[in-house]
């Protein structure tokens, strides 16, 4: 850190409005890329999915919670799993105070994992989440909508992740699915996973603000520093 190039506040500025051009420039082509994914075309979505939740069992379509639009962020959690994913507890750290703004945006928001409720239940009383949080174990929506994959699949290096066959040793990863609902039909509109669920992450992008950035460069695996968010106070 020493070493990084220290100028005065004329130079400073100067140097901030250089970059500022470039951070303008991004800007306006994400918005461009955000217009795009809007205008991708629709799936229509006729497999009757299951889910169990704290009102018993439900549709896709009642997911909706009398919304048009529905986003469901894939969370890692296995059945046979004692405790989720660090990484998606890391997110779903992101989800309490947003939901009530996306709510009055014709938006519900939801978690959906492969374990029992009661495990569901346990791991968002100790994290303090209040979220909707539903279990597909009954169902083959995490395997339709590739973020869980079968032990055959696993075997074979034949897990169908981020659009392409992929070696996982897990059964499960992150994913986001996007849902509209028209004249009472469920379209699935977009999904993306792997680096593409980055972008949601608020407490990333506040590290990349800061002077060492994520500083993950020397760690073992991107995210060896991480922990469930109880585990940092023990």
């Amino acid at each position: 850190m020493n070493s990084h190039h220290i100028v005065n506040h004329e130079e400073w500025i100067d140097a901030r409005k250089r970059f500022l051009a470039k951070e303008k420039e991004f800007t306006h082509l994400r918005d461009e890329l955000s217009r795009q994914r809007r205008e991708l075309p629709w799936e229509r979505v006729d497999k009757p999915y299951l889910f169990e939740s704290e009102n018993g069992k439900e549709t896709l379509a009642d997911l909706f919670a009398g919304r048009s639009q529905l986003i469901i962020y894939h969370f890692m959690y296995a059945p046979e799993w004692e405790i989720g994913c660090r990484s998606c507890s890391f997110w779903a750290d992101n989800f309490n105070g947003i939901i009530p703004h996306l709510n009055q945006r014709d938006v519900t928001f939801i978690a959906v994992s492969r374990a029992p409720l009661e495990k569901l239940r346990e791991q968002a009383r100790k994290q303090g989440w209040t979220f909707k949080w539903v279990s597909s174990c009954d169902s083959d929506f995490n395997y339709d909508y590739h973020v869980s994959f079968s032990p055959e699949a696993i075997a074979q290096d034949e897990a169908l992740y981020n659009f392409g066959t992929q070696h996982s040793s897990k059964s499960d990863l992150p994913g986001i699915s996007a849902f509209i609902k028209d004249n009472g039909q469920v379209f699935h509109t977009y999904s993306t996973y792997a680096r593409g669920v980055d972008m949601l992450n608020t407490a990333y992008h506040y590290l990349d603000l800061a002077p060492k950035g994520r500083d993950e460069d020397d760690l073992p695996f991107t995210m060896a520093w991480l922990k469930h968010r109880f585990a940092y106070e023990s």
